[in-house]
């Protein structure tokens, strides 16, 4: 509000409000306070210190209304009920020249005394703040941290200075006031109007950036996990290219020739039976090496049909993504409030499906698991569920008889189970759907910090921790809850974290 607004505003509040006592005030948010100053009409006195857009004028509003959107007191709220409830307002005046109003009352003791009080409305942009002063004009208390001379609590008040004219000396153009009564029956209503449709803006442009920001979020999510799995799909190298040089040292058993890790064979699948040369472990016999070969195919081959159809579904998921995306544009675009609501209904009913459902890269797993053990793995009780880099379900323990629980009820014999090395902690199960595949060195890794984490070593720089299939483990007869025996296991050293997220 400029100074010319302001004084308009406030010789429409004078008649109306002196002579009226101070009633109930409710504190709307940090920075604005409603007062009842019991006008016949139902309206109330707003005044708003907030910086960007400091103002004061009446507003029409119900009590539940009030109710609803009221925060707890603030110590200057608490301080001037003390002082100011039931007090009379004798004056409402705005300092010439200054965006500063100055609301004078008097209130009655217990023996009959009068003593004065101003409230000062200092709606100075950055500077703006409610101030109560008492009969000598000193500052007893503020709304916002007072700052500079005249503004501190116990000092004499005096307005903040004006701010420094970096165009002094130009000839600048009056700003034009914000907003003018137009067809409203008071300047008090144009100002409401103006301001809760500004807020109603700020609110829209608030939530459209949040949905913005949250689709953006999921997209370049499932754009990390396809491009994760496209190198796993890599690494796994061509089924095709494993089976046939199986195939080939198997065939030329009798007659390859060997020198180190270098071996030639003769094609025999190939037109005119070319002579080749293989790459192979020099460690290696033929028959090893082609044993070898076969296992990648199947793990290649299986890898590949498991990764295609998920590959498949992020293709999908990542359309139906972009798909709200564009329709956002299109509510921002119409600047659409309702649509904008439905909008965030259907967002929310989205994030509940991935919350009782998991994210996208469950759907790949739960393929290979029935209902009832998808059921359970959903149900698991006594333990925290994460999902790793990688789309691995991680379920770590809580305590010990829980820790039994999740390791011998839980885990199947082709789960990977870890655990922080020669440190009590929670016994940690890595969810393996395909039985058989080796489970990513990465989720190997975010699993162990967790083991680590939760352990009594995790103030730790470094932890070892244990790792194994589920299979090498068992119990001992009458052991204590959460001790467990294993007949193989391997060790990582890694530091404790909780890096990976949280289902």
């Amino acid at each position: 509000m400029n100074d010319q607004l302001i004084d308009a505003i406030v010789a429409e509040l004078a008649p109306a409000l002196e002579g009226r006592m101070m009633g109930k005030v409710w504190q709307l948010s940090r920075v604005a306070l409603a007062f009842d100053l019991r006008l016949s009409d139902g309206r109330y006195l707003f005044i708003s210190a907030d910086p960007a857009a400091p103002r004061l004028y009446l507003i029409a509003r119900t009590v539940r209304e009030f109710e609803k959107l009221s925060l707890a007191p603030s110590s200057f709220v608490l301080t001037m009920r003390k002082q100011l409830g039931g007090a009379r307002l004798l004056g409402v005046k705005k300092d010439e020249g200054e965006r500063v109003v100055r609301f004078s009352f008097a209130s009655y003791d217990a023996v009959g005394d009068t003593h004065d009080w101003t409230l000062i409305a200092q709606l100075t942009g950055r500077a703006a703040n409610l101030l109560l002063l008492d009969a000598a004009g000193r500052v007893v208390d503020a709304l916002r941290t007072p700052r500079g001379e005249g503004q501190e609590i116990a000092d004499l008040y005096q307005p903040p200075p004006p701010p420094v004219n970096i165009n002094e000396g130009r000839q600048t153009p009056a700003r034009p006031p914000a907003f003018t009564r137009g067809a409203h029956d008071s300047l008090s209503d144009a100002a409401d109007a103006y301001y809760r449709a500004l807020e109603q803006t700020r609110a829209f442009d608030a939530r459209a950036a949040a949905h913005r920001t949250r689709l953006r979020s999921l997209v370049e999510k499932q754009k990390k996990l396809r491009r994760n799995l496209e190198k796993d799909l890599a690494a796994h190298g061509d089924a095709g290219e494993h089976k046939r040089v199986g195939d080939l040292l198997l065939a030329n058993i009798a007659n390859a020739e060997r020198s180190g890790s270098r071996v030639r064979v003769t094609d025999y699948f190939a037109e005119d039976a070319p002579t080749v040369e293989l790459e192979i472990d020099e460690h290696a016999s033929l028959q090893e090496e082609a044993a070898r070969r076969f296992a990648r195919y199947t793990k290649a081959k299986r890898a590949a049909e498991e990764t295609t159809a998920r590959l498949e579904e992020l293709d999908a998921e990542l359309a139906a993504l972009e798909r709200r995306q564009q329709e956002l544009e299109g509510i921002i675009a119409a600047r659409d409030p309702a649509a904008l609501e439905a909008f965030d209904g259907k967002a929310r009913g989205a994030a509940a499906t991935r919350a009782a459902g998991g994210r996208g890269g469950v759907a790949a797993q739960d393929a290979h698991r029935t209902k009832a053990q998808i059921k359970a793995a959903e149900q698991v009780a006594g333990a925290r569920r994460y999902r790793s880099s990688d789309g691995y379900e991680i379920l770590v323990g809580r305590a010990a008889k829980d820790n039994d629980q999740l390791t011998f009820k839980v885990g199947r014999a082709h789960d990977l189970w870890l655990h922080a090395a020669d440190y009590p902690g929670s016994h940690v199960i890595v969810r393996n759907p395909a039985r058989g595949a080796d489970v990513p060195h990465r989720t190997i890794i975010e699993a162990a910090q967790l083991a680590a984490h939760f352990s009594q070593a995790k103030r730790d720089a470094k932890v070892s921790v244990h790792y194994t299939p589920r299979k090498f483990l068992s119990k001992p007869k009458g052991a204590a809850p959460g001790l467990v025996r294993m007949s193989s296991f391997r060790t990582l050293l890694v530091e404790p974290r909780e890096g990976v997220e949280r289902i």
